[in-house]
């Protein structure tokens, strides 16, 4: 018996698991690069927290966060600088975060800007519009376009309300 109990106990593997950002150092930062088709955003600039609309859910990101590939949805990107009193807001279509081991986020957009260079007119304006071509009686490929055009203008509107 004691044999049997003896094997079955070096047989239990321990789980290593990282569930929750451990409390970064006063010396660790998150360095973030922000990168789109057509600009460098931000290239390894240290920041204190990133928070994302991802696909899985809204979540904050640290220094020593846990690794992960987030996809992202139409939504706020907020970064957070350690030096700065207010954070910079940016419209994000989609794209990918990736949270890497060293303190490194790395998040390529499709598009990306400030949430101030948006009209709660336009937007309105063209949500009605993408409303009415994907409800309509065209072909498929045009109300997909639309359907697409009407998730993104709604996570726009949502994104400028105060």
């Amino acid at each position: 018996m004691s044999f049997l109990r003896a094997a079955r106990t070096s047989l239990r593997t321990p789980i290593l698991a990282r569930t929750y950002a451990e409390q970064a150092s006063a010396s660790s930062a998150l360095k973030l690069s922000l990168v789109l088709p057509h600009d460098t955003v931000y290239q390894s600039q240290d920041v204190l927290q990133v928070n994302i609309s991802a696909v899985a859910g809204d979540m904050g990101i640290l220094a020593n966060h846990v690794p992960t590939i987030e996809s992202l949805k139409p939504g706020v990107l907020e970064v957070i600088e350690a030096n700065a009193s207010e954070s910079k807001k940016w419209f994000v279509s989609g794209g990918f975060a990736n949270v890497h081991p060293n303190n490194t986020l790395t998040i390529n957009a499709v598009e990306a800007y400030p949430l101030d260079a948006f009209s709660p007119e336009a937007i309105r304006s063209g949500l009605a519009e993408a409303q009415r071509v994907a409800a309509g009686s065209g072909d498929e490929a045009t109300k997909a376009e639309a359907a697409v055009e009407v998730e993104v203008l709604e996570a726009l509107q949502a994104a400028i309300r105060p």
